[in-house]
């Protein structure tokens, strides 16, 4: 039984690598802010996950905070990561082919979002 749970884990983990792209791989907030991009990767409708530029706003201090923003025409998504001075933003490539079924997607990773946070 710990075999199996182990060899599941160990798949889930190399499937969420492998959705991972771009030229950026850093990742804002350490630990929570990978752990929030795992969560967003598991969902099967999301093809690819690419992070980029980490930028810089006025107010210090806060915790990680994390929302998908706006569907294009195809249905991709952003996520917006943020945590104290510092943002991210993190294009979410769907498997779904309309801005519809990409607004239901988006309705689902933030229910999930928030019951991380």
């Amino acid at each position: 039984m710990t075999e199996n749970k182990n060899s599941l884990q160990e798949k889930a983990q190399n499937l969420s690598k492998n959705k991972l792209g771009g030229s950026h791989t850093t990742i804002i907030g350490g630990r929570a802010g990978k752990k929030l991009i795992k969560l967003v990767s598991q969902h099967p409708e999301i093809k690819k996950v690419i992070p980029s530029v980490i930028s810089v706003k006025g107010v210090a201090g806060g915790k990680l905070a994390g929302k998908v923003l706006r569907t294009d025409a195809r249905g991709n998504l952003r996520l917006l990561l943020s945590e104290g001075r510092s943002f991210q933003e993190v294009r979410l490539v769907t498997k779904v082919g309309t801005a519809d079924e990409g607004d239901r997607i988006m309705n689902e990773l933030n229910e999930i979002l928030k019951n991380a946070l």
